[in-house]
Formats: structure tokens, C-alpha cells, sequence
């Protein structure tokens, strides 16, 4: 019962953002409004963390299984994608390397923070 009722909240998120996605004339996908409204409600409290920690726990245990279908449409689109296939593989490649750069520069920034802010916290006890 406990993960019926942890994936029930993430799906309510989920529709959520869905529902924004419909009303706001953004280009912005449905699952990011749902990812930040996520996150509001978790930093705020107005979702425990402990109260989906367990189902997303599972849904990232089980996230490359959801790949499976994308890389199966791809393998089936192969004569469309034959001419083009080096300027996606270089696309591809390098957004890849940025997203990777840029995720690290900001994971260090943010641990930086962290030991700055814990340091501050010792010297005033």
C-alpha cells in the first residue's frame, strides 16, 4: 500500500505539470514543470521526501528499461536516419560531453557551497 500511495503522489505531480504544460503557451515539456513543481514541494515540505523516497528509489533503480523502446523506434527509423547519421552522431556526442561538463561544474559548485556552509557553522558553535 505504501507504494501505491508514494506513486500516486508523483503521479498527481506528473498531471500537474501536464495540466500547466496545456494551460501555459510555453515551450516547455510537461515532465519539467512536473520535476520542478516536485522539487518545490519537496524543499518546501509540503511533500516529505520520506513520503516518495521509496518509489522513486524504484523508478530510477528501473530508468534504463525506459530507454529500451526509444532505441527500438530508432533501430526501426534506421533508412531515415542512414544519410544523416554522422552530423547526429556529432551533435550528439558533444552535447552529451557539455551536459556532462556543465552537470559536474555545477555538482562541485554546489558541494562547495555545502562545506563553506558547514565550516561557517562549526566556528560559530
Amino acid at each position: 500500500m505504501k507504494y501505491i500511495k508514494q506513486f500516486t503522489i508523483i503521479l498527481v505531480v506528473s498531471f500537474i505539470g501536464e495540466l500547466l504544460n496545456y494551460l501555459i503557451p510555453l515551450p516547455v515539456p510537461a515532465s519539467i514543470y512536473g520535476l520542478v513543481i516536485m522539487l518545490i514541494c519537496l524543499l518546501t515540505g509540503v511533500i516529505p521526501l520520506h513520503a516518495v523516497r521509496d518509489t522513486g528509489r524504484f523508478l530510477v533503480e528501473v530508468m534504463p528499461l525506459m530507454f529500451i523502446p526509444g532505441a527500438v523506434g530508432l533501430l526501426e527509423s534506421w533508412g531515415v536516419l542512414r544519410p544523416i547519421w554522422a552530423p547526429v552522431l556529432a551533435i550528439t556526442v558533444v552535447t552529451t560531453v557539455a551536459v556532462m561538463a556543465a552537470t559536474g561544474r555545477i555538482t562541485q559548485g554546489i558541494v562547495r557551497m555545502g562545506q563553506k556552509k558547514e565550516g561557517g557553522e562549526a566556528a560559530n558553535e
